[in-house]
């Protein structure tokens, strides 16, 4: 079910949230917290509130979104209720704030706020430099980004680490939770030696990767690179060398070791709903992915 309301009022909607409730049964109770996904106009605005949408059925929530409509007309602001079908087991508000509206985000959404439940932020294209001191970004326990959407990735993880404040995160550090796993468990097998040294090689443009060097960087004493080519991570200790690869846009890789027969494993490219509804699950700061940041200055890149 949508419901489009032009030139509405926070007691316009929360009226007919109301109605709609009441008059289409729709069920709303069990709801955990407030996603607030900030857009900047069209540009995503489809694929985030899909992946809103998805992570929410995971996690039953009220997903509102808010983007900016820099058309110079007066003050107005414009909204979409879907419920039902088109929402999932959450309901979704789409507000679009025309004109100096705009900059106020933080005191259109606070009425349509949960009570008594957590408030995530997820900023899916262009966040602001320190999310924590963002007005709408204040509001929350959790600030989401995604550097893998901007135009310099690269830039962007470093004003990640230059910005963070607890609560902070990026969907690319989900994107590689999979990976850091495999590699976690080929070193628990025989002969448990420590990595000595360790190669992330990939797109020059793939923010996950650098987290993933970082990552390794923070863990070892040995030297860490980062170059650009094939998909895969080699981590060398004193008697074997330990390497997984992907094709760039495969969904099988393959896990050698040294002396060892090699493995296949599925690993596709986790899509940014199933990286949002993992980082749903947990509302403490995440202090290895601030380790990964800071990780990210003693990597080489070659």
């Amino acid at each position: 079910m949508r419901v489009q309301l032009r030139n509405a009022t926070a007691i316009d909607i929360g009226k007919k949230l109301v109605e709609l409730r009441r008059n289409g049964g729709v069920v709303t109770q069990g709801r955990v917290l407030t996603l607030v996904v900030c857009t900047d106009g069209g540009r995503g605005l489809e694929p985030a509130i899909g992946a809103a949408t998805a992570a929410a059925r995971e996690h039953p929530c009220r997903v509102i979104v808010v983007g900016r409509v820099n058309d110079g007309h007066a003050p107005r602001m414009d909204a979409e209720i879907r419920l039902g079908g088109d929402a999932g087991a959450s309901e979704v508000l789409i507000l679009a704030l025309h004109g100096p509206l705009a900059d106020h985000q933080e005191s259109v959404i606070v009425p349509f706020l949960l009570p008594d439940t957590p408030i995530v932020v997820w900023w899916p294209t262009s966040p602001p430099e320190v999310p924590a001191k963002d007005p709408v970004g204040r509001l929350a326990v959790r600030r989401l980004t995604d550097a893998t959407n901007d135009a310099d990735p690269m830039t962007s993880i470093a004003s990640r680490r230059a910005g963070y404040t607890p609560g902070d995160t990026d969907l690319a550090w989900g994107r590689i939770t999979y990976w850091r796993a495999l590699l976690v468990s080929a070193l628990d097998q025989t002969p448990h030696e420590p990595i000595e040294s360790a190669t992330v090689s990939g797109l020059a443009n793939e923010p996950a990767l650098d987290l993933l060097a970082g990552w390794l960087a923070s863990r070892i004493d040995g030297p860490v690179q980062r170059s650009v080519g094939d998909l895969q991570v080699q981590l060398h200790t004193r008697s074997q060398t330990i390497e997984l690869v992907r094709p760039q846009e495969g969904r099988v890789a393959t896990l050698r070791r040294t002396g060892k027969p090699d493995s296949l494993i599925t690993l596709a490219r986790r899509d940014s709903w199933e990286c949002l509804a993992e980082e749903l699950r947990r509302l403490d700061p995440d202090e290895v992915y601030h380790s990964a940041l800071n990780g990210i200055s003693k990597v080489e890149y070659v």
